[in-house]
């Protein structure tokens, strides 16, 4: 298991505890957080990238639907 794996192993476990505690406290944006962190978290485990280029990658999906 490469460094970046064992990123992605930790991005899980953190958003997984963010979403507790939104859920806990009704923070809202900490559960959304938390889900997001999940994801990018499972994304890197699974293709070995970097959290940063993952993030990238969702703002410029996010950007090319905000010019549709």
């Amino acid at each position: 298991m490469n460094r970046l794996e064992l990123e992605g192993k930790w991005n899980k476990i953190k958003g997984s505890v963010k979403q507790k505690y939104g859920e806990w406290f009704d923070d809202d944006q900490a559960f959304a957080e938390g889900k997001f962190d999940e994801y990018v978290g499972r994304i890197q485990e699974k293709t070995g990238r970097t959290k940063e280029d993952i993030e990238q990658e969702i703002r410029d999906w996010q950007d090319e639907d905000n010019h549709l």
